[in-house]
């Protein structure tokens, strides 16, 4: 059984494409004392606020605190937020060369009010969830096409908010495949026709059960679910993320039943980032696809333990190997 932390060390450096939508995730943080005279609801006294990376950017973070050399692909608002998202990302050592501003949009912002004692109380998303416009999308298209040819792996972190289309994940798997590198799906329901040819997609529980109508309830219900979902995607593996249940990864060499790795659950939020972030060094290291899902496993056991969505160092991860 190869060694995971050999595994993690060969990864530093690898050079990985991110396909994606970018977030910029914000928290107002207060407490709470009393209820509102004016409605059923508490009312929360204002003390911090704070900014994370989010979506396909909490990928990239996660893959460059692992030791990943990083591009990302996508589309930000000509907004503050924007400028925000950007300057956070460059801040973290993550390439933005294929990221393209378009005006016509807002960046999305997912905007939570949350306790002193970790307890959310709303969410306010600001979104454009339209595909880019044709002119974007031919743009991000050539990015991509460009940004793939230097990859180590391409990955796909598709949260349908309009820069995930047909076409340019076809161009990321296509550029994947020309350079002989493995290309990597976080895939959404309604676009499930957009990743074939990609060399792993991983559904969690509910888009496995909503793709292909399985329940999923154990082990054996997993096999038969990856089976049909890997024949509906047309990719070559699947590996379905199944919470306090762990993993089930079907694959050209076999399929293997991972245990779930967490030992603290605090918030499971941006959980699937970390998998796939590490699943793609484990990947992009030549580690099979076993060894890379293990690697990925152990990532996740420790983002659970996080509050909100958290990017795992290499040494944290070393650590718990």
């Amino acid at each position: 059984m190869t060694d995971l932390g050999a595994l993690l060390d060969r990864a530093r450096g690898r050079a990985v494409l991110i396909v994606g939508d970018l977030m910029l995730d914000h928290f107002v943080i207060g407490r709470v004392e009393r209820i509102s005279p004016e409605a059923p609801v508490p009312v929360i006294q204002f003390d911090h606020e704070s900014f994370r990376l989010g979506g396909a950017a909490n990928v990239a973070h996660n893959v460059a605190a692992l030791g990943g050399t990083v591009e990302i692909a996508g589309v930000v608002g000509s907004d503050a937020e924007g400028a925000r998202l950007m300057a956070d990302l460059r801040a973290v050592g993550i390439g933005t060369g294929s990221v393209i501003s378009d005006g016509t949009r807002c960046t999305t912002r997912k905007l939570r009010v949350v306790t002193t004692r970790n307890q959310q109380v709303a969410r306010i998303d600001y979104e454009s969830d339209q595909a880019v416009a044709s002119e974007i999308e031919q743009a991000l298209v050539a990015r991509i096409t460009d940004a793939a040819a230097r990859a180590d792996v391409v990955l796909i972190s598709d949260y349908q908010k309009g820069a995930v289309t047909g076409r340019t994940a076809h161009a990321a798997i296509a550029g994947a495949r020309a350079k002989g590198v493995p290309s990597l799906v976080d895939p959404k329901v309604p676009h499930i026709d957009y990743y074939a040819g990609a060399t792993i997609i991983t559904p969690n529980h509910l888009e496995a059960e909503a793709v292909t109508l399985l329940r999923i309830r154990n082990a054996e219900d997993a096999r038969d679910a990856a089976q049909r979902f890997r024949e509906r995607a047309r990719t070559d593996s699947v590996l379905i993320t199944r919470g306090e249940h762990g993993m089930w990864l079907l694959s050209p060499d076999g399929e293997s039943d991972l245990p779930a790795e967490a030992r603290e659950v605090s918030d499971v939020t941006g959980a699937g980032d970390t998998v796939i972030a590490a699943m793609a060094l484990g990947l992009a290291a030549g580690g099979s696809l076993r060894d890379a899902a293990r690697l990925a496993n152990r990532a996740a056991g420790l983002a659970v333990a996080h509050f909100g969505p958290v990017a795992i160092s290499a040494d944290e991860l070393r650590a718990a190997l």
